[in-house]
């Protein structure tokens, strides 16, 4: 009992001392103007937030989010190689494929894929 107070009162010392240093060392020296303003990319931070953003960005990003989560998702059917029924992870795998593939059809007859407006 004696050593588990001990223990704890020397983790509790650490922790505080730990916070003390981290207060000391990241006190400020002078207040500079240009550190405290934002930095955004070499664009002016007083300019309108507003700028003209093209939508095909969007879509191409929505595409990319939609095939990353597919491509996670195939990573453990992978795995599952040796676990399962050799038929059940083929028709698994298969189905998966077919319904990427159902979707990649769809998005470029559609014309999402086409960079032209």
């Amino acid at each position: 009992m004696i050593f588990m107070l001990t223990l704890i009162l020397i983790l509790f010392m650490v922790g505080a001392l730990l916070s003390i240093l981290s207060v000391v060392i990241s006190e400020k020296s002078y207040f500079d103007r240009e550190k405290s303003s934002p930095f955004e990319c070499g664009f002016n931070p007083v300019a309108t937030s507003r700028l003209p953003f093209s939508l095909r960005f969007f879509i191409i990003a929505m595409i990319f989010l939609v095939f990353d989560v597919e491509i996670v998702l195939l990573l453990p059917l992978s795995a599952a190689w040796d676990v399962s029924n050799m038929s059940f992870w083929l028709l698994s795998y298969m189905m998966f494929l077919i319904i990427l593939l159902l979707g990649t059809i769809y998005e470029w007859s559609y014309g999402a894929l086409s960079w032209k407006l």
